[in-house]
């Protein structure tokens, strides 16, 4: 067996971060306090995290195979686990419209594709769906003004791709997966935490791709979609870890808003 080759992208800024405090007696119960705000950070960063990764689940789903949980098996599945992580009934029925392209209110949405730089160089591309374009604007403003985001053009450091999830197996060859994938157009391919196979294709074959694999190695699509994948003499390394935190936080405040889709960043 072989190892699958990583994808040339980074999507999300991450470091590996260590705190240092001090030990002064005096300033103790301090720092416990700070521990406890920041460790409370964290949880609510990774709630924030889960509930975005539902919501997107939820919305291709009901892209792909429609909106009723009966004829849609994957759909029937994934609103089940929503519900068993809490995720708010409201919160399900408004991904799954999304996924029709419609508001929970039945609006039509419109797809916003946002660009801005933030210091050290990091460009960022933000796609949106949204009824109120100008409500959008409103609402991620503040956010880009406090992290010292300005709207400028971006989108010529990427490069449009698509993405296919493929299920989690243990029962194909990685030689063979390699070659099929080769074969049928792929860009790239990887693996995710979860043990599911990631490709990269360009935008036009991604339907080309995905057919082609499943046919030939009986895998089953979980999701696809379009990304801004960084050209390589575009990326740049974050300065430093305290950097890499304030980037996380960037991005885990604008995936607060349901409108927010997907989010993409030209770091190494």
């Amino acid at each position: 067996m072989i190892g699958l080759r990583p994808l040339h992208s980074c999507f999300r800024a991450r470091a590996s971060l260590r705190r240092i405090s001090t030990s002064t007696l005096l300033l103790s119960g301090h720092n416990r306090w700070s521990k406890i705000k920041h460790d409370k950070a964290k949880v609510d960063g990774a709630k924030t995290r889960q509930r975005s990764n539902i919501a997107k689940e939820l919305i291709s789903a009901s892209k792909a195979s429609g909106a009723d949980p009966t004829t849609n098996t994957r759909l029937a599945v994934l609103i089940a686990s929503a519900r068993k992580a809490g995720f708010p009934k409201a919160s399900i029925d408004a991904a799954i419209a999304r996924g029709q392209g419609i508001s929970s209110s039945g609006a039509p949405l419109e797809n916003v594709t946002l660009e801005v730089m933030l210091p050290h160089a990091v460009a960022a591309v933000i796609e949106c769906q949204t009824d109120s374009k100008a409500r959008l604007l409103q609402d991620l403003r503040e956010i880009f003004k406090y992290y010292g985001a300005n709207t400028t053009p971006t989108t010529y450091l990427f490069e449009k791709k698509g993405r296919i999830f493929l299920e989690p197996t243990a029962e194909v060859d990685e030689e063979e997966l390699l070659e099929q994938a080769i074969g049928a157009g792929a860009l790239d391919i990887d693996q995710d935490d979860d043990g599911g196979i990631v490709v990269l294709t360009e935008p036009s074959q991604i339907t080309v791709v995905g057919e082609a694999l499943t046919r030939a190695l009986g895998l089953k699509i979980e999701r696809t979609e379009f990304i801004w994948d960084p050209k390589d003499d575009t990326k740049v390394d974050i300065p430093t870890p305290e950097y890499a935190e304030k980037l996380n936080r960037f991005t885990s405040k604008l995936e607060e808003d349901a409108s927010v889709q997907g989010i993409y960043l030209n770091t190494t």
